[in-house]
């Protein structure tokens, strides 16, 4: 069968190759690759900055961001031949620690977990892949091809879960988000904002376009300031870039008792002139939080599949800017000026 493998931290070595079938061990079940997501991390690992192949092996199937139809199962099984599935993207180290024990693989504490398409453990960009029953989750059959935007969107229904609990410590009842970047991550964090109710404003820098666009059908606020001109004293901001700059506006801006959630990695290697103390002062005195958050565990994956569910289709549909056919897969990394999430179509849906 034929899959995008490529020679981890080894720049120019993607390649569509011929692979042997998926092999028993790594589970029961047996998926037809339908869609895969490109995101940023596979961009990285494309360049040779990241990645890590399987134990043993030169090369490392790419794919995380999956969506698959069930072709075997056993009897009894969780999801069963024709359902639509995602696999999750993290495993839980063997040992296991504390956290992978009880299914909090995304807070591993040892760092020997493992992730399909990223660290040593083949993706899902194949024809075909293997999974467990409790590693796949089942998506909306009224979603289609859809479902391709589960995983980024696991990854901002854990951020709008930690916000929650650590605003929780106290009497909780926000009014207004801030979301900075207008990505696939952003938009969809965006999406799950107006589903809780509140008053949503998100930050970008493309004036004009498809992305304010999308904003604006929410019916959240699109800006292209600083977070001081969207709104004042928000409860919650979900920072999606990872710009430094935009890490520390956030926790400048957040407002008395709010918290801010960093889901974007920064690159580092950028210093900036930041008057620490005072906003110390500020995050002390106003019992402001500050979190990181990466990742998914099952929860999150169901978390994110009925927000997906309860979106409207239409404004779902033009998150996926461009589709590319498997073969040629590298066009998918060319962005384009309106390009939000493109797609490597694999087979027809």
């Amino acid at each position: 069968m034929k899959a995008l493998t490529v020679v981890p931290l080894q720049s120019g070595t993607a390649e569509l190759s011929d692979v042997d079938e998926p092999p028993e061990s790594d589970g029961e079940v047996l998926v037809e690759t339908l869609a895969i997501g490109i995101c940023g991390t596979d961009a990285e690992i494309l360049s040779g900055a990241y990645g890590w192949a399987p134990v043993g092996r030169e090369r490392l199937v790419l794919g995380h961001e999956s969506l698959g139809r069930v072709l075997e199962a056993p009897s009894g099984a969780a999801v069963s031949e024709g359902d639509l599935v995602v696999g999750i993207v993290r495993r839980p180290d063997p040992v296991p620690c504390a956290n992978c024990a009880v299914g909090e693989w995304d807070f591993c504490r040892n760092g020997q977990y493992t992730e399909r398409g990223i660290k040593q453990h083949d993706g899902y960009l194949s024809e075909r892949y293997r999974i467990t029953a409790d590693f796949a989750v089942k998506v909306d059959p009224s979603l289609g091809h859809l479902g391709v935007l589960l995983e980024p969107t696991s990854v901002v229904a854990k951020a709008w879960e930690q916000v929650d609990r650590i605003g929780a410590r106290a009497h909780w009842a926000p009014k207004t988000a801030v979301v900075t970047g207008a990505g696939p991550v952003g938009l969809l964090a965006a999406l799950l904002g107006v589903q809780r109710g509140l008053e949503v404003h998100v930050i970008d820098q493309m004036e004009s376009g498809l992305k304010p666009d999308l904003v604006r059908a929410l019916g959240a606020h699109y800006h292209t300031g600083a977070i001081a001109d969207t709104c004042e004293d928000p409860d919650a901001i979900i920072e999606c870039t990872g710009v430094d700059s935009l890490v520390f506006d956030a926790m400048e801006h957040v407002g008395p008792g709010g918290v801010v959630c960093l889901t974007g990695v920064s690159s580092g290697g950028r210093s900036l002139d930041i008057d620490a103390g005072s906003l110390n002062r500020s995050m002390v005195l106003e019992n402001e939080a500050v979190v990181g958050s990466v990742n998914a565990n099952r929860r999150h994956y169901e978390a994110g599949a009925d927000a997906l569910a309860k979106a409207d289709r239409s404004w779902l549909q033009r998150l996926i800017s461009r589709r590319v056919p498997l073969a040629q897969w590298a066009d998918a990394l060319n962005r384009q000026p309106d390009d939000v999430k493109v797609v490597v179509e694999v087979a027809s849906g």
